[in-house]
């Protein structure tokens, strides 16, 4: 039996703590999560975490290269896969030989051109909910086995609280910025309603059709059309 390096990986959860505390995003905890993963999994080609809503759809993904990135992005393009699989299921998935694994063949097919062999993929799961997936990939068959798992999941216990942390503070930010851009959004559209008002002595209703209908002629969407009216205006006031 192989040995867990346990000190090690209280340094490295210290270390992640500290540098999560200081960014505050899922978009950088998942990546951090990744490299860390990578970095304590001997054999991985590297690593992906991805944190997934409550349907499976990715909402957040992060990953130490181009392969991971790919064989990752399979998986929700295919909507198969070991990921998806130890999210769904909230247990470990282990792949010995991609080659010949034939749980998932579209996605095995999807990335028969990448150098994968091995993986394993372990649910990320906070109090009850799974809340997305982190992986470890290798260019050898075989190379992950039960010490792997042991270890990923050793890794998966503090990842996820940690992970789950930084969601929880990262929300309002991003709710604060989906409502500013819808504000905003708003307030450009009534503006160029406005100046459709203005010009063509419109009422709101007739302005807000006709701008619909700029939209569509110019296969644009209705916040472009508005924001090309809008700065034309702006232009012929200067």
């Amino acid at each position: 039996m192989v040995d867990l390096p346990l000190d090690e990986l209280s340094t490295l959860f210290a270390r992640m703590n500290s540098m999560l505390l200081d960014e505050r995003t899922v978009d950088n905890a998942v990546v951090l999560l990744s490299e860390a993963a990578q970095a304590a999994i001997p054999r991985a080609l590297g690593a992906g975490t991805t944190v997934l809503d409550p349907v499976g759809r990715p909402v957040s993904t992060g990953s130490t290269d181009a392969v991971v990135a790919e064989a990752d992005e399979q998986q929700y393009t295919t909507g198969e896969g070991p990921c998806l699989s130890a999210w769904a299921e909230q247990k470990p998935m282990l792949i010995d030989d991609a080659e010949s694994d034939d749980r998932w063949p579209r996605w095995s097919k999807a990335v028969s051109h990448l150098p994968i062999r091995s993986v394993l993929s372990v649910p990320l799961i906070h109090g009850e909910e799974a809340i997305g997936a982190i992986k470890v990939y290798s260019a050898s068959a075989g190379a992950f086995g039960d010490e792997t798992v042991r270890l990923l999941g050793l890794f998966e216990g503090p990842a996820s609280a940690l992970l789950a942390h930084v969601q929880s503070t990262d929300l309002p930010a991003r709710l604060s910025d989906s409502l500013q851009s819808a504000l905003t959004s708003r307030d450009t559209i009534n503006m160029a309603k406005g100046v459709l008002m203005a010009e063509h002595a419109l009422d709101a209703d007739t302005a807000m059709t006709r701008l619909i209908g700029l939209a569509r002629e110019g296969r644009q969407s209705l916040l472009a059309c508005a924001q090309g009216i809008v700065a034309s205006t702006q232009r012929g006031g200067d």
